[in-house]
This record gives C-alpha cells, structure tokens and sequence, in this order.
C-alpha cells in the first residue's frame, strides 16, 4: 500500500506543480491550453482516426502515434518545463550574483542602487528580471525595499533565492548593514552552489549510464534490423531506415537531458559585438573547413549517382566519410590549443587578483603603479594580458576600455565576470583589499569544481568512444553477415534445399544498407561529440575534434570488419 500511495502523492505533487506552473506563466493559462494543447490534441485524433482507416504497418503506425502522444504530452506539461528552465537558470547563476551584489554593497552607493545596477546585467537572465521587479515594487508602488523583497520571495521558481530574499528581508527591516549580511552570506552561498554543482554533477553520472545502456540496446535493435529481414521478407532499407529514425530521437532526447542537466560553467567569454583574435582564428578556420568540406562531399554525392569519372563502389563507402569530415579536424586541434591557455588563464588569476587588491591597499595607490610591479612576475599565460593591461594604463586610456580590452584578451568567462565586478567596486570605492580576497576565494571554490567536472568528462569521453566502437563493430558485422548470406544464396540454388520459402536474400541492397549503417555512425559522431562539448563547457568549435576522431573510429572499424570477414570467408 505504501508503494501505492507514494506514487499517488508523486503524481498528485506534479499535477498541483504544473498547475501552479500555468497560473506564473506570462502567457494567460486558459488562453495557452485553448490555443496550444487543444489545437495538439484534435491533431493527435485525427492522426489517429487516419491510422485506424488506413491501417499501415505497424512498424509505421506504432512511431507516428507516439510522436503524436509526446507531442501533446510536451504542449501540456511545456508551462512547467518553461518553469524548471527559469529555476535553473537561476540557481545557476546565483553565486555570480550574490557575488557581484557584494562588491556593490562594500561600496558608497545606497541599496536600492545596488539592485538597480545588478536589474540592469543582462547576463544574468531571470536573476535580472527578478531583481527588477523587485525595484519596479519599490519605485512603483513606494514599498520599501524590504517589503518588496519579501513580497518576491513568495513568487520566485528558485528555493535558494526565496530563502535569501527572506532572510535579506528581514536584516534590512531589522536596520542591519546590507554588506555585512552579504559577506555572512558569502559561506551559505559557496556551500549552496557546492551542493548543486555536485549534485548536477552527480545526475549526469546516472544519466551517462542510462545513456550507455539505450544506446547499446538501440544497436542491438539495430543489428536485428539488418539480419531478421531476411526471414522476414520485409523490405530492410525501409526498417533500417526506420530504426535510424527512432535511435536519432533517442539521441536527440538524451542530448536536450544532459544540456538541462549540467550545471552552467561556461569555459569562454566572446563579446558579441567585437571580434577578438581567438575569435577570428576559430571562424576563418571553421569556414576553412566547410570550404574544404562540401567540394568533397559533392564530388562522394556525384560519384553515388554516377556522374563521377569513376564509380562509386571502386572505394569502400566509409572511406567517403572520413574524407569528407576530415577538414574539421583543423578548427577542432586550434580551438583545443587557444582553450588549454584560457583554462591556464583562469588558474593563475586568483593570485593575480588578490596580489592587485592587497598591494593597492597596502600601498594606497593606483592601479597602474600595482601592475608596474606585477607585471614583472611570472603569472603564466597570463602575463601578456597583464602586461597590456598596464601598458594601456599607462597610456591614459578610459580604465573600463583598458579593463574590457583585458576581459576579451583573456577569453575566460570567469575572468569576465570577476575582473567587471573589480573594476566596479573599484570605481565605486570599495577597499580594494576587501574585493581581491572576495573574488579570489569564489574564483577558487569554481576551479576546484571544474577539476570534478574535467574528471566526469575524462569518465564521459571515454564511454562515448568504447560504445562507439562497441557499435560500430556490430552493425558492421551485421551487414557483413547479410552480406555473406546473399553471397551464397547467390551461388546456390536455395529453392532446391528447401529454403526458398524460409530465407529472402533477394531483397537486400547491401550497399544501401552499408549507407544506412554509415549514417547512423554519423548521426552517432554529431551527437556524442555535441555531448562531450556540453559537458566540458568549451567552446562549440571544439566538438569539432572529437567528432572526426568518433567518425573515423567507426569508419576505420567498419573496413577493418569487412576485411577481417573476407579474409575468414576466404580462409
């Protein structure tokens, strides 16, 4: 009776979340359900009337109905993912902000300024928008800002950020000094966000072996497609092509969980509206290697439909493939490099930032005569964006384009968001010893996360590569041992031994089905090397690496397949 009752209360808690779900949306929620979910569930009956009449095979009918019941499951339940979206994005990116609400409590501006100011960074997403109503509450409808707090902790997705709004509510009424609550708050918040990394972190560990197994049943349902039509007699390019299908789905759908699923880190900072050198380097490669690319592809194409001046078969189909992907791997190898300096970067800032705040306030001086001394030490692959810092200083260029200059040279997401809350409570300020030790301590508590991370993507590559290799090998070998069936129906006669009705080689195309399976190691490649890419944080070039590497696993491991079956059939 327990079991019963626990999945009731579960399915009772959901059914009350997503209501509450359809009353926050922006959207009327009646309105919503009249012009999306009704609209997706008169197209789902319909879908269903016209299979019931023109009764198609099963093998059709079964996946049209359920992408129309998904469909409509997705529109009715949408308002809640909508909401889980805005509370993850704002976990997320709460650490940042309690951060960067810190550096402009310590300095002389009053405390709805600092809400203001933070309302106003657009970076942070549903932080900002909260953080503005909040000081729409105040301006709007002159509430006080600890009652305009408060009244926002009630509406507010995220439970990390209901509680501090409560708790702030109540240090302001009660007359305390808003940055010394934050900097109380600095423990409460590093242990909070530890706790989802960690956590986040640790979903994707359960999702890796969910995903491990789908896969692996999907290629063994895959083989099964190549080998059982020739028992069947059904046409095996349709239901392989059918099979390809549903495991691109499945794909997909495991791509969208791991992207909900991790926790946002993000490796690299590129200002959309200026280009900077890495920036540069990584678009004229990446076009280098589409230009390369579709000549090559077009000329496969060509030879296929036999307008080459040779034919298509005089080179095994996945050697196609691997030339075709191989320019990508140009881009991938640079990005790779110019990331391994940014991670560098990011290592050896913590000690630059805290070293600039403690000299600058021992010393009461500038910023510029701080670097004069920094930039003579050894701070890495840092050193030459230190050093082009003070030169600009120097030069009497605006602090806040030197300082953004110094942001975009980085490339670092962290360095971004750090050194602009600096410069602000510098400018603003704030003790410049009191902003170094700050940020230090926060900068250091993501980079030791980030080792967890680095070690869960080590873990994740490595299953991603072994299953494709587990895969390709079966699908290989599944095509070769239809293709050793028609080889010898062809030499015998098997009408003659009784088989004609059990075996039906006549159907097969293997090179069709040679085609079909190369996609699928295609589709495989795009997909796992985007998951790869999700889970590290880097930048959406560097999937570009791995993605050659899984192709040609597969590809290599498919020649080497039908040669080993040569050999043993000739043996």
């Amino acid at each position: 009776m327990s079991g019963g009752t626990d999945k009731g209360g579960t399915i009772s808690k959901f059914a009350k979340d997503t209501a509450s779900a359809y009353r926050e949306m922006e959207m009327d929620g009646r309105r919503y359900a009249t012009f999306v979910v009704l609209p997706a569930t008169v197209v789902l009956l319909i879908v269903v009337g016209v299979l019931v009449v023109v009764r198609p095979p099963a093998i059709i009918s079964a996946p049209v109905g359920l992408f129309g019941i998904f469909a409509v499951i997705v529109a009715a339940v949408y308002p809640k993912i909508s909401l889980e979206n805005r509370k993850t994005e704002i976990n997320e990116k709460f650490h940042l902000y309690i951060t960067h609400m810190t550096v402009l409590s310590t300095t002389n501006i009053d405390r709805v300024e600092v809400f203001r100011k933070l309302s106003n960074e657009s970076e942070y997403g549903e932080l900002a928008t909260e953080t503005r109503r909040i000081v729409e509450t105040v301006e709007t409808w002159n509430q006080s800002l600890d009652d305009a707090c408060r009244k926002r902790a009630e509406k507010v997705p995220s439970d990390i950020m209901s509680d501090f709004l409560d708790r702030l509510a109540y240090v302001m009424g009660a007359g305390d000094d808003l940055g010394d609550f934050l900097m109380r708050e600095q423990e409460t918040m590093v242990d909070e966000y530890t706790t989802m990394y960690e956590g986040n972190l640790g979903n994707l560990d359960v999702l890796k072996d969910l995903y491990l197994s789908m896969i692996l049943s999907m290629a063994f349902g895959l083989v099964f497609a190549i080998i059982l039509p020739i028992l069947t007699g059904t046409d095996p390019v349709m239901v392989v092509g059918i099979v390809v299908l549903i495991f691109g789905f499945v794909q997909a759908g495991f791509l969208y969980a791991i992207k909900v699923t991790v926790p946002f880190d993000p490796v690299w900072y590129f200002p959309d509206d200026e280009k900077t050198r890495a920036k540069k380097i990584i678009q004229i490669t990446f076009g280098a290697a589409v230009v390369l690319s579709v000549p090559i592809g077009a000329f496969v194409a060509a030879s296929f439909f036999g307008l080459a001046p040779f034919p298509f078969d005089a080179f095994s189909p996945e050697l196609y493939l691997a030339a075709t992907v191989a320019p990508f791997l140009i881009p991938g190898l640079l990005t790779r490099r110019i990331e391994k300096k940014v991670k560098r970067r990011d290592e050896v800032y913590p000690d630059f930032i805290r070293g600039l705040g403690s000299v600058e306030s021992a010393k009461q001086t500038t910023t510029t005569a701080v670097l004069s001394d920094l930039r003579e030490k050894d701070f890495g692959k840092l050193t030459p964006q230190i050093d082009n810092l003070y030169k600009r200083l120097r030069m009497r260029i605006e602090p806040e384009g030197a300082w953004r200059r110094f942001m975009q040279e980085c490339g670092s997401y962290l360095i971004q968001k750090f050194s602009g809350m600096y410069l602000v409570g510098r400018e603003m300020g704030g003790d410049p010893r009191q902003l170094g030790e700050l940020i230090n301590k926060n900068f250091n508590t993501v980079l030791q996360l980030r080792e967890h991370r680095n070690r869960m993507t080590v873990t994740i590559i490595g299953v991603l590569y072994g299953m494709t290799a587990a895969m390709s090998f079966a699908l290989f070998l599944g095509v070769e041992i239809v293709k050793i069936l028609t080889d010898v129906s062809s030499e015998f006669d098997l009408s003659q031994m009784g088989f004609g009705q059990l075996l039906h080689p006549d159907i097969y195309n293997i090179q069709i089905i040679r085609i079909e399976v190369i996609a699928i190691v295609f589709l495989n490649a795009v997909m796992s090397s985007l998951m790869i890419r999700m889970v590290d944080g880097g930048h959406k070039a560097n999937s570009s690496l791995h993605f050659v590497a899984l192709t040609w696993m597969g590809c290599g491991i498919g020649i080497a397949t039908g040669v080993v079956a040569e050999t043993v059939i000739n043996v």
